[in-house]
């Protein structure tokens, strides 16, 4: 078992249910932003992503999104300068960049790589995401996760939705984390995730599920292994080493819904700020400096 750094762990000790899938390919008609609601930049015209779970299931209009059409949104958090995933490699805010509607992350062969953060998040809910990871060598890994506000992993658990470890970005695998000693349930799913895909989470009191370009691939209804909290999106790329050259992510946009019985976070974070949390409210947990 790895020992996570900042917001990451990856083997798995329990398996539940899981559905392996091919890639779905019905196009779909993403409702617009809701004006009154929407924090962010307006909808570009096509996504990039044809198939989704928002469509497919009828999620509606998003609390909110962002379409990065105007550069990186004030809700965004790139990490670092700060040590990597288990002290590997650096976290480096410069590998985040937007670009015709875009944001990239990437990472390089000596271990620096990005990650950022979306707050304020909340507790229950739906998150959807289209982004493609480039293929890699070695150990880099493409995450997208949901992490606890409050930094208090493991207690406060840990929702991978989609980890890519394969080079060949073949396939995914979901890690739901918890408990003191870090408890584990997983699941995984055959797909060319190279190319645009729509990974979506559905978490409610009593059921967590999965989708990829809308269809369902993981599900739990183990409702003592969720996180007790509330928790904000985060996409990584995490460095093990022995990577000979570096990789990317593309991300085209990301939505969140509220459910009748989400928890929003009190969690806000002022642009420039460091991804780790508000250090007022957790000094423990300040950014660290690089020797």
């Amino acid at each position: 078992m790895r020992v996570p750094v900042g917001r990451r762990t990856v083997p798995a000790l329990l398996v539940t249910t899981l559905v392996m899938i091919g890639c779905s390919s019905v196009p779909a008609q993403v409702p617009p932003p809701d004006p009154a609601t929407s924090t962010t930049t307006a909808q570009p015209d096509p996504s990039k992503c044809g198939a989704t779970a928002a469509a497919q299931l009828n999620w509606g209009n998003p609390q909110r999104e962002s379409h990065f059409t105007a550069g990186l949104d004030r809700d965004w958090h790139p990490y670092g300068p700060e040590p990597g995933h288990n002290g590997a490699g650096i976290r480096d805010p410069k590998q985040v960049s937007v670009a015709a509607g875009v944001a990239t992350l990437t990472s390089t062969a000596d271990g620096t790589t990005a990650a950022m953060s979306w707050h304020p998040g909340q507790r229950y809910g739906r998150w959807e995401t289209c982004l493609k990871s480039d293929k890699a060598e070695g150990g880099l890994n493409a995450v997208m996760l949901l992490w606890p506000n409050a930094e208090d992993w493991p207690v406060g658990g840990e929702i991978d939705f989609m980890e890519i470890s394969s080079p060949d970005r073949e396939g995914a695998e979901f890690f739901l984390h918890y408990g003191e000693d870090n408890q584990q349930l997983s699941g995984g799913v055959q797909h060319d995730a190279t190319q645009w895909t729509a990974w979506a989470l559905e978490w409610t009191p009593d059921h967590m599920i999965a989708y990829v370009n809308g269809t369902k691939w993981f599900e739990t209804t183990d409702a003592a292994a969720f996180p007790p909290r509330p928790m904000h999106l985060c996409i990584q790329l995490d460095y093990f080493g022995n990577a000979p050259n570096g990789t990317a992510m593309h991300v085209d946009w990301a939505r969140q819904w509220a459910l009748p019985s989400s928890e929003p976070s009190t969690l806000s974070l002022a642009p420039g700020d460091p991804a780790t949390g508000q250090p007022d409210d957790y000094p423990e947990r300040k950014p660290r400096k690089l020797s």
